[in-house]
């Protein structure tokens, strides 16, 4: 009977200290990533402004081309939903949303994760000039775990997880924009 309380105790000691630790842990992660194309600013935005063009630079369309896909609203405008259904986990189910557009310049997104875990996290694109023909594209993304999940951040390496994924689709945007029939 000792041992069994000492290890109850054990337990809870853990569990306290797992608790204690979350509270001084970060709950905000972010990352961005940014490209050269080789396109003039007006050429580029006219393209990234538009949801469903990620299906043709996003990794995540590439792992599953066969999702169901369901699109409300004007693409390119402020309100317009894409969402998306797969069987792959790595994929699941959620929708993202434009939420702003500075015109020329940014494009503002809401992503709302439903599978296999629910969540919310924003993300944005950016297009400055950076000569007459040439534009640097960024690609955002942050997020926020509350506690005491953000105690996960210790264990997670988001910038690991995410930044490959969000430097290949920019590398795939950068190919398409600049492909010789655009």
């Amino acid at each position: 009977m000792k041992t069994l309380k000492r290890i109850l105790l054990l337990i809870l000691a853990l569990v306290a200290l797992m608790l204690i630790v979350a509270a001084f842990v970060k709950k905000e992660y972010s990352l961005e990533r940014e490209i050269t194309v080789n396109k003039p600013k007006p050429e580029v935005f006219d393209y990234v402004r538009y949801l469903k063009n990620q299906d043709n630079y996003s990794v995540w369309s590439q792992i599953d081309p066969d999702m169901k896909k369901e699109f409300s609203g004007a693409d390119g405008t402020v309100g317009f939903v894409s969402a998306w259904e797969s069987d792959d986990k790595r994929v699941g189910k959620g929708e993202q949303e434009i939420t702003g557009i500075t015109e020329g310049d940014r494009i503002d997104y809401e992503l709302r994760f439903k599978e296999p875990f629910e969540s919310t996290a924003y993300t944005y694109m950016i297009c400055e000039s950076t000569g007459e023909h040439t534009t640097l594209v960024k690609w955002g993304f942050s997020g926020r775990m509350n506690y005491p999940m953000n105690l996960m951040l210790l264990f997670m390496n988001m910038e690991g997880m995410l930044a490959p994924d969000f430097e290949n689709g920019l590398t795939r945007l950068k190919q398409i924009l600049e492909a010789p029939e655009n």
